[in-house]
């Protein structure tokens, strides 16, 4: 068995236990110009879903916290503190966000489980 394939395997397999640390590190110590290709085609895999996840949890944040009132409107007009529109685009921005998140790392799991086996295999 040849370590830059089982090295590249594993750099895709990692999705399960340490989704960007261990591609990311293989990408850094190896020398091989291969296991670095597929190094950073596994890091970039792992870290899309990672982004959409950032994504939907800084609208989640800022849906409960809007910007535009400050904590005087608060004080003088007790009925700022009702939401007027809960069900808008963004009320279900973050059910969205999560259920397109949930769809991309099914396939993202799939994606990389099928790369590490042809690498492992060929």
């Amino acid at each position: 068995m040849d370590n830059s394939k089982l090295l590249s395997s594993l750099s895709y397999f990692s999705v399960f236990f340490a989704p960007l640390l261990v591609p990311f590190v293989i990408w850094l110590v190896v020398d091989n110009r291969d296991v670095k290709q597929h190094s950073k085609r596994a890091l970039i895999s792992h870290l899309i879903p990672m982004i959409l996840l950032i994504a939907a949890t800084l609208i989640s944040f800022f849906q409960f916290f809007p910007l535009r009132q400050t904590s005087l409107d608060f004080m003088h007009d007790p009925s700022i503190n009702t939401v007027a529109n809960p069900m808008g685009f963004w009320g279900a921005a973050p059910i969205l966000f999560m259920m397109i998140y949930g769809f991309l790392f099914i396939i993202v799991l799939i994606w990389n489980v099928v790369q590490g086996v042809k690498v492992f295999k060929y």
